[in-house]
């Protein structure tokens, strides 16, 4: 996310509460904001959800219709997804066409969902080669706290998982859950001096080195994973980040659903 001054005075407050093992906001390294999810909220979505992540407000919507498939891939549904960062969210935000952050949360995101195959996209072939179903996934950042990354994937994951393939609307047989097949679940963790945290609040993205994502499924198996910010990871951060990613995942499936 976009930059903003940050008096030393607040630094040094958030490292050296860190150096305790503490955070401003009481939690330790390991935990995650509250999380808060509702569904079905859009009428006119074919499945959607709200997801409040500490003060982080994600919407997610998905609508399914007809559609023509790739030619290289002609029995296979489609799947897209889109972020929007509204500018009522965060005085960061602008509006216009998706900017890079925009661009590289949509992508994190469908690439957990696609790479642990979370949609059987076979299930959603009408006729091969001719016809298939195509899902959009568009989210909505609504009001922005940190951690955005999250927030969007457990919105566009409870969305997908609520979601109904409209098939009596277009003449395509009898309305069904959409095909979903697992939960993945992203976890990200910010790098301040020497500490790796979970779930960062906007002042400690601010003054983090490094950012690191990772989505896992139901099983525990390591679908996807995002770098950001311009700091490294040793190996044993990286095995670190990937333990949490898996113990702390499954909390959250829990909490999905």
């Amino acid at each position: 996310m976009s930059n903003e001054m940050m008096s030393e005075i607040k630094r040094d407050h958030i490292m050296r509460l860190l150096s305790e093992g503490k955070r401003q906001d009481g939690r330790g390294v390991k935990d995650f904001r509250k999380i808060t999810i509702e569904t079905g909220l859009i009428e006119s979505a074919d499945g959607s959800a709200r997801v409040q992540l500490g003060n982080t407000v994600v919407i997610a919507g998905i609508k399914i219709i007809p559609g023509t498939p790739f030619g290289d891939t002609p029995n296979l549904g489609v799947l897209t997804t889109g972020m929007e960062l509204i500018p009522m969210a965060h005085s960061t935000f602008e509006s216009g066409p998706p900017g890079e952050d925009a661009i590289e949360l949509a992508r994190v995101v469908d690439r957990g969902i696609r790479e642990s195959g979370m949609v059987d996209v076979e299930q959603l072939c009408i006729t091969p080669g001719e016809e298939v179903w195509m899902c959009y996934i568009d989210m909505y950042a609504m009001d922005y706290d940190g951690n955005l990354f999250d927030a969007a994937n457990i919105a566009a994951v409870a969305a997908l998982k609520s979601a109904i393939v409209p098939g009596e609307q277009y003449g395509k047989g009898e309305n069904k859950p959409l095909p979903v097949t697992c939960t993945p679940v992203s976890v990200t963790e910010v790098k301040l001096g020497n500490t790796l945290i979970v779930d960062p609040d906007y002042d400690e993205e601010q003054i983090s080195s490094a950012r690191l994502t990772v989505t896992t499924d139901d099983n525990g198996n390591f679908r996807a994973m995002q770098k950001g910010g311009q700091g490294s990871i040793t190996l044993d951060e990286l095995s670190q980040c990937l333990d949490r990613a898996v113990e702390i995942g499954a909390e959250i499936r829990k909490i999905i659903g």
